[in-house]
């Protein structure tokens, strides 16, 4: 008999996050959807206009949570995953999540850590909230349908209660510069871990370097992805830190993006800090390995050498074993200290 094949949970996750979403855009024109779509990408390439909610109907919540919301799960799920890693005794009971959007975060940390009862989700459109509140009545998590929703805004001082768990994923960007850093202060006082994301862009890595060094500044620990409390040795002319993750397009995902491939790719940077030292990362590895016959070549942050190339070759056994099965954005080595 053949067995049956397993699917990993956060792939489970995803899934049931696709099913919530198809059910409650069934109610919207896919016309419509794919309208706004086309409005909030030439928003987010022009710039937004801080003055206007970008999220004040419910047609624009849905066409931004059909458009965006399966690759913001994607991408915070994936921090989330290597904060994971590196801090197995990290069992969060409570999550606040600040700019919550319509729930990706609280859907992945669901994911991620079973452990969850309590959520708070903050957030200032009341359309997202009510889109949100909706999607998350579908999940199969109890902690995500009985998360309490928070119109909230988002300035120097969010109202964040302590939790175990802090998130701020993909904000910062909606912030005035002169706000950022004290708003990820803010949340840093009470937060047992805080994780903050932000696209993959230069300038979404910008974002995540001055909070890294600001959350270092006031004595966090840095838990993902860097490897030290140091300086960040990429020079921001020349390179940014960033991560990929990559995920499946649903059919009504490619109708309302007008896109054709059954996959996209979600790049980010982030950046993980707690109160209390977790074990780190020995090595980030910053881009995919270059692998060839007998030989793999990481590009690798590491804590002494700052950025280094590192050859494994097939001489080294188990070592070439594990170089031949990791991935971009994976510690190095895989085993945590």
């Amino acid at each position: 008999m053949n067995a049956v094949p397993t699917v990993p949970d956060h792939q489970r996750d995803a899934l049931d996050l696709e099913d919530a979403l198809e059910e409650s855009l069934g109610r919207f024109p896919a016309a419509e959807l794919t309208r706004s779509v086309q409005t909030l990408i030439r928003q987010y390439r022009e710039g937004f206009d801080r003055s206007v909610p970008a999220l004040s109907s419910q047609v624009a919540v849905a066409a931004y949570a059909g458009y965006r919301m399966p690759a913001t799960y994607s991408a915070v799920s994936a921090a989330l995953r290597q904060v994971a890693l590196l801090a197995p005794g990290f069992a969060p009971v409570t999550q606040v999540d600040v700019g919550g959007g319509t729930g990706s975060a609280l859907w992945a940390a669901s994911a991620v850590w079973p452990t969850l009862r309590t959520v708070t989700v903050l957030e200032q459109s009341p359309a997202a909230i009510a889109f949100g509140r909706r999607l998350a009545g579908r999940a199969p998590a109890a902690a995500v349908r009985e998360a309490r929703w928070q119109q909230a805004a988002i300035d120097r001082t969010p109202p964040s209660p302590a939790a175990d768990l802090v998130t701020l994923s993909y904000v910062l960007g909606e912030l005035s510069p002169d706000v950022q850093e004290d708003v990820v202060a803010s949340l840093a006082r009470d937060a047992g871990m805080l994780v903050v994301v932000e696209p993959g862009t230069p300038a979404g890595y910008a974002r995540i370097a001055a909070a890294r060094r600001r959350l270092a500044g006031l004595g966090l620990h840095l838990v993902a992805p860097c490897p030290h409390d140091g300086e960040c040795p990429i020079r921001p002319d020349q390179d940014w830190c960033h991560f990929a993750v990559r995920l499946n397009r649903s059919a009504l995902h490619r109708r309302i993006k007008d896109g054709t491939l059954s996959f996209e790719d979600e790049k980010f940077s982030y950046v993980a800090a707690s109160a209390r030292p977790w074990p780190r990362a020995e090595s980030r590895i910053l881009r995919h390995p270059l692998k060839r016959k007998g030989l793999v070549t990481l590009r690798l942050c590491t804590e002494g050498e700052g950025l280094a190339d590192h050859a494994v070759s097939k001489r080294q056994g188990e070592t070439y074993r594990e170089a031949r099965d990791v991935v971009w954005g994976d510690a190095w080595p895989p085993r945590v200290p």
